[in-house]
Formats: C-alpha cells, sequence, structure tokens
C-alpha cells in the first residue's frame, strides 16, 4: 500500500495521498460516525458562527467508548502505514476526531496546523484524514512544506477566531495560502481513501455546497520521537489528570502502542 515514493512525499512535503487505506472499514465508520453523533462525547461542538448556515460537527477522544472506531483503530493497516511513512519503529495512539459537514453547511475549516494545539512534540507525527463520502469541493487542503517552517502557525478558536493560548509572539500569523501562491495540494477523494500529513502541516477545508453530507473519520498517530510538552493552558484535547512532565514519552495505558502489535492475553 505504500511504496517508496509514497515515504519520501511524506517525508519532503508533510502530506501524501494514500488511496484506499480504509476502504475495507468504510460501513464500520459509518456507523461509529452515527453513534457518536447520537452519543456525542463532552468535547463535541456544532461550530455555530453568525451568519453561517448548515451544521459542522466535530468530536473527539471517543474511541474507547465507541467500539466502530476501536475495531477499526486495531485492526486496520493504518498503525503500519504510519510506522512507514514517518519512518518509526512505534506507533503510538493519539487520538481520534470525527468532523461531518451536512449539505449547505457553508463554514470552511479555517487554515490551521493541528500540533500547536496538541501537548506533543516530535518530528514523527501524523494525522489520517478520511472522507466516507466522496468529495471533491469540500476536501482537504494542504500547504506542501509547512512542516518545516521555522516558527509554528498562531492556534485558535474556529468559531471566536481568539487566539488559544496568550503567547501569541511565540507564532507566525496565520497566513492565506491562496492569495500568497503557497504550494496548496488537494485531491478529489472517494470513501476510505486518506491523507496523511505531518501535526505541523498548514490545513483548511472550504464548507459543504454539495448535496450529500461529508463526514470524515481522523486519526492521530505518534512515532518514536514524540514527547509530551507543556503548553500555556489547555491543550485540545485537554486529557485532564494525565500528570506528565516536559520531555516523557505519552503514558502508555492512555496512549497505547499499535505498531507493532502484540497479541491480546487470553
Amino acid at each position: 500500500m505504500v511504496t517508496a515514493k509514497d515515504i519520501d512525499t511524506y517525508q519532503q512535503d508533510g502530506v501524501v495521498l494514500i488511496r484506499g487505506l480504509f476502504a475495507d472499514h468504510v460501513d464500520t465508520l459509518r456507523k461509529g460516525v452515527e453513534r457518536n453523533m447520537a452519543e456525542p462525547g463532552p468535547y463535541a461542538s456544532n461550530n455555530e458562527k453568525a451568519g453561517q448556515t448548515g451544521r459542522f460537527f466535530d468530536d473527539y477522544c471517543n474511541w474507547q467508548r465507541i467500539p466502530e472506531f476501536q475495531e477499526v483503530i486495531e485492526t486496520s493497516e493504518a498503525a503500519e502505514v504510519a510506522a512507514q511513512l514517518m519512518q518509526s519503529n512505534t506507533v503510538q495512539m493519539f487520538h481520534d476526531h470525527v468532523l461531518v459537514k451536512e449539505p449547505g453547511t457553508s463554514m470552511a475549516t479555517p487554515w490551521h496546523t493541528d500540533g500547536p494545539y496538541y501537548f506533543v512534540e516530535g518530528q514523527q507525527t501524523i494525522s489520517f484524514w478520511s472522507p466516507l463520502d466522496p468529495v471533491k469541493d469540500a476536501t482537504l487542503r494542504m500547504v506542501a512544506g509547512s512542516h518545516k517552517w521555522e516558527k509554528p502557525v498562531l492556534p485558535t478558536r474556529w468559531v471566536s477566531e481568539e487566539s488559544f493560548f496568550p503567547n501569541e509572539d511565540a507564532y507566525m500569523p496565520i497566513p492565506d495560502p491562496d492569495a500568497e501562491g503557497m504550494r496548496v495540494l488537494e485531491w478529489e477523494m472517494e470513501p476510505g481513501d486518506a491523507v496523511a500529513f505531518n501535526y505541523h502541516i498548514l490545513h483548511g477545508a472550504r464548507g459543504n455546497t454539495a448535496t450529500h453530507r461529508r463526514r470524515a473519520f481522523s486519526l492521530r498517530l505518534l512515532g518514536d520521537d514524540a514527547r509530551y510538552v507543556a503548553r500555556p493552558g489547555p491543550t485540545s484535547p485537554p486529557f485532564p489528570g494525565h500528570d506528565m512532565i516536559e520531555g516523557q514519552k505519552l503514558r502508555e495505558d492512555w496512549f497505547p502502542t499499535l505498531w507493532p502489535r502484540t497479541k491480546k492475553q487470553s
């Protein structure tokens, strides 16, 4: 499923398309999304913004209570593919994320990088974003090579557009990739395809003007060098009570190793 060219592209651009990564799991993930929307977790949001139409639902950190998500995380090829792309000997779970834009949803996913929101740093990081419906205009848009920028991009709150943390000077302003002529990558995708990208890749998505839903499942994983880093405030996700210290590998009981796979004890 992964070629040497895919690995080189991921290392250089910080993003690569893997066709069919979750193709055998689309129905299971759809069932999981429906369960998630019917039984949202404590972090669920409809991202309601004045003047916007439609519904943009998102929620994360539900894989341990939604069996469909847990099944796919533990049985799909995602962890092995992640190890190859990151060039990592191990792959550790971080979190899941569901993003659903109903037909006629005008709100765009704003340009952002995931890394600054997280309490983890490292070169070996990866997110998989997989649509569960065909996508064209509402696909994910990525700025190639942005994971190598010298300064991280300012994290903001999506609805209020306020800075997420008080130390704004530590970040660069959010650029306008289209206006600034950056190399923006995007693909028409089929259910089960996946965009793999580094946590520090600048990305966003348009609203959903299609007549069908745009359901997406995202899986965030960690490699060998990922370590806990303190931020000047609660992170997103927050994981309260984690008790980790700066420079520590994330605790295995909360963030289990997915690769290499280990046989479950009978």
